[in-house]
């Protein structure tokens, strides 16, 4: 898996959780090992700018997702079928937002937590997961919780699980 991570913010962040992660959930949704990600932590004001670009949206977001080759897993009942290769696309993350996030949590959390959550986001919009819709808020949110428990769980980590603060 070819994953950069390319932070543009001005803020310390764990880059390598963020790849970290990046590559358990792209590994757990069975994405082909030679696929390729990219990753950007910018400013609140860069952020705010794409938001209004491709939103038209004010203010500043926690994370957006660009797909590129519109990958998606293969389905879930057929362990056989060979993940198709490509670039799956960008995901930009706000550390800014990520903290004020990670405070405002029923269940506080650190902006280090609040980007890994994150990085599953982007990760699952890229497959082509998303949570307009109440059925699909589940599943996305369910396997986002899933993934980031797992990849937790394997790291030693023993707290509780940040609750999906993602709009």
């Amino acid at each position: 898996m070819s994953i950069d991570v390319n932070n543009e913010s001005g803020t310390e962040v764990d880059e390598q959780a963020i790849l970290d992660i990046a590559r358990y959930a792209l590994a757990r949704m069975r994405i082909h090992p030679l696929s390729e990600l990219s990753i950007i932590v910018i400013d609140a004001e860069a952020m705010e700018q794409l938001h209004i670009q491709w939103m038209d949206l004010p203010g500043p977001t926690d994370v957006m997702s660009f797909p590129m080759d519109e990958l998606r897993p293969p389905a879930k009942d057929d362990d056989n079928a060979e993940p198709p290769q490509g670039l799956l696309g960008d995901i930009v993350l706000c550390p800014e937002v990520a903290t004020q996030q990670g405070k405002d949590a029923p269940t506080q959390h650190s902006m280090d937590e609040e980007l890994q959550l994150l990085t599953v986001h982007g990760v699952l919009h890229l497959l082509g997961y998303d949570h307009e819709e109440p059925d699909e808020k589940a599943e996305m949110f369910g396997l986002q919780a899933a993934i980031v428990d797992g990849w937790r769980a394997e790291k030693g980590h023993t707290g509780p699980s940040p609750a999906p603060t993602v709009s």
